[in-house]
């Protein structure tokens, strides 16, 4: 494995008020480098030149690309082109000026959603570009595989030490907490969280409950990448997840245990599943030493613990 350090080194966390990308740069803290950010207001990342600019002003050394507009599965099947536009200038701006300024190293967070609908499981890095794409997610797919390329691209013409790792579906503290855009956990703890506050008998999950997911803590994706990042440099990407899945179904359970909810679920059939199943193999990244060292009912808890203490709204702070 190779050594990179950060210790010493000005580092921009791109997206750090995301989920990711605020645990990324928690994770920071402890490596005694210096951490430069940017609110929305400060640097518009939709404009090259701005990105340009201000890379160069900044003199960066190293740059965690989480910046990306996300959401769950509707919120990506009926908003196709801002999701492929905005990821796509996000990132091509951002990896384009780390070459010109002449930045020491990189890592793009992708999804796991780039790999095929109907992909071998567990999903191997090798599965890329093997077959068709989810539907419902295709744009955003798109959009970070042509991140991992650009990547690529720019490792083999310019030398660039450009890394990518695919996380799988997230959860902790931070997320999204929108009923109609959110993932899929964030909008579980919302509806089982007002359900019990409620006294509601039912709670409705989208689609059948039967398709297969992998969940990872947003604190243990900050760790990987920051074992990526001193550990790995290489073109291919790494899966990052625990390489252990579950039925929405079992999800929406796991959640209600947590939370004290002990009603029934419907299922709303009429809203899209998305695929079947998507498991990561996270052997490449567990050989290199890194395994996922939160457990799923830790993990959650803290993410329904930040949940109630953050978010406002009618039951936010009943528990």
């Amino acid at each position: 494995m190779t050594s990179f350090y950060l210790a010493g080194k000005r580092v921009w966390v791109a997206g750090h008020r995301g989920m990711a990308g605020s645990a990324i740069a928690r994770r920071l803290a402890r490596e005694n480098c210096e951490m430069v950010t940017a609110t929305r207001s400060e640097l518009d990342l939709l404009r090259q030149a701005h990105v340009d600019a201000w890379m160069a002003d900044r003199k960066i050394d190293v740059v965690f690309l989480a910046a990306a507009t996300v959401g769950g599965i509707m919120a990506n099947a009926t908003r196709p082109a801002e999701f492929l536009y905005d990821n796509l200038t996000i990132e091509s701006n951002i990896i384009h000026a780390a070459w010109q300024t002449g930045v020491k190293k990189l890592l793009f967070l992708g999804s796991s959603c780039i790999f095929p609908r109907l992909a071998e499981q567990p999903m191997r890095e090798e599965a890329l570009l093997t077959g068709a794409l989810e539907p419902t997610n295709e744009s955003y797919a798109i959009a970070k595989i042509a991140g991992i390329k650009l990547c690529q691209a720019f490792r083999r013409q310019y030398g660039c030490d450009f890394v990518s790792v695919m996380p799988t579906n997230l959860y902790g503290p931070g997320d999204r907490y929108d009923a109609e855009g959110g993932h899929v956990v964030a909008a579980l703890i919302m509806k089982i969280h007002a359900a019990k506050a409620a006294a509601s008998p039912t709670v409705e999950l989208w689609g059948t409950g039967k398709p297969r997911r992998e969940f990872l803590y947003s604190e243990d994706l900050a760790d990987a990448c920051v074992f990526v990042m001193k550990n790995y440099s290489e073109e291919m990407f790494l899966n990052v997840g625990t390489g252990v899945d579950m039925t929405i179904l079992e999800l929406a359970q796991r959640i209600a245990a947590i939370i004290g909810w002990t009603g029934t679920f419907t299922f709303e059939t009429s809203k899209p599943d998305g695929m079947p199943r998507k498991v990561m193999d996270v052997s490449r990244l567990r050989n290199m030493g890194w395994v996922a060292p939160t457990s799923f009912e830790t993990g959650m808890k803290e993410a329904y613990d930040w949940y109630v203490a953050n978010v406002p709204g009618p039951y936010a702070m009943t528990t």
